[in-house]
């Protein structure tokens, strides 16, 4: 292997250190697209872009390389991810600004610096997500229960949740079927996850045997 492959500071732009960053700048985001896959439902378009973006981003700073406008360039080329059309999530974004960092970095002949950044990066992405770190340790659920508009919903469940629950928080109360039913939408931390059955027929004693949903809490698009 070239001795030049092991070289931490940038190289001068011949054509086997061409060829070489755009090896390993394919090789990097290959990596990173197929982490970005693993416990996640991914595009396939998006996929592609991420294989491939390190590529765009090295032959962009490859064209400027000593220039002027190769500050203008780098500047340029992160804002592409301001105007996405659709906000992104976290991990979306990450994964971009992680495909363009590499690209930046062979880019500028730090191939070496690129496969560690790749390696290490891309393995901490892995590890957080087998062992979920992050992830709230509590299971809190959506509740929604239907009531007739006569009954009092301030109350009515009070010695349920009180007994069933160990934290409940109403969320949302809206009108449906031209205003004759309530919707209560409650966040709960069940006291003993299998009672809820037991929990959900105790409660539709008292709703007049109406809608009730009862599942793990939605959590909020994480966007940046």
């Amino acid at each position: 292997m070239p001795e030049f492959f092991f070289n931490l500071h940038p190289l001068e732009m011949t054509g086997t250190v061409i060829v070489m960053c755009t090896l390993t700048s394919l090789f990097a985001g290959v990596v990173t697209a197929v982490v970005y896959t693993f416990r996640h439902v991914s595009n396939k378009n998006f996929v592609i872009t991420l294989a491939l973006l390190p590529v765009i981003v090295q032959s962009i700073i490859m064209l400027v390389n000593g220039q002027v406008g190769t500050g203008i360039a780098v500047m340029g080329a992160f804002s592409l991810v301001r105007f996405r059309s659709v906000p992104g999530t976290a991990k979306e974004i990450t994964s971009i600004f992680l495909a363009m960092a590499l690209g930046l970095a062979t880019g500028t002949g730090y191939i070496w610096y690129a496969v560690i950044f790749t390696i290490v990066i891309n393995s901490m992405i892995l590890f957080f997500s087998i062992v979920r770190f992050g992830e709230a340790g509590i299971q809190t659920r959506n509740l929604k229960i239907i009531i007739p508009e006569n009954k009092d919903y301030t109350s009515i469940f009070n010695d349920l949740f009180a007994e069933y629950t160990k934290n409940v928080s109403l969320e949302r109360v809206r009108t449906v079927n031209l205003g004759s039913l309530y919707e209560l939408q409650y966040s709960i931390v069940l006291k003993d996850p299998q009672k809820e059955k037991e929990f959900i027929d105790k409660i539709r004693s008292r709703n007049s045997n109406l809608e009730i949903s009862c599942g793990r809490g939605i959590v909020s698009r994480e966007e940046l």
